[in-house]
């Protein structure tokens, strides 16, 4: 179980039977909005309140990198692209939708839909 605090803390959740150990696994220091894994559950995507994505793979490193930040509107959503965890799509305040490789971040398509979007 993976849950966020309002403080930016990530926390993990082992529980087996009745016993639970609880880990905190990063600190970005902003408030996480969202949590979303890959369809293999090996890479997390984080979006914060201030529009900013982070990527973080859990059995393989202890901070989270810095994917995506806000440009002239903060980033509402991230989904991974399936299948596979190569690629996600994000949209923004503004209602631009965009495609970016995870591996640099790098963008590779975008759409704007003409209209606000809210959650």
């Amino acid at each position: 179980l993976c849950f966020s605090a309002q403080e930016g803390i990530l926390y993990f959740y082992h529980i087996k039977d009745l016993q639970y150990e609880m880990k905190i696994c990063i600190e970005i220091l902003q408030p996480i909005s969202s949590l979303i894994f890959s369809p293999d559950y090996t890479v997390l995507l984080l979006v914060t309140d201030q529009g900013t994505v982070y990527t973080y793979k859990p059995v393989h490193s202890d901070e989270a990198v810095k994917l995506l930040d806000t440009c002239s509107s903060c980033f509402l959503a991230a989904d991974f692209l399936t299948p596979g965890n190569k690629y996600c799509v994000s949209v923004t305040l503004s209602g631009e939708v965009q495609v970016w490789f995870l591996e640099d971040g790098t963008c590779l398509s975008k759409i704007n839909l003409d209209i606000e979007v809210h959650v």
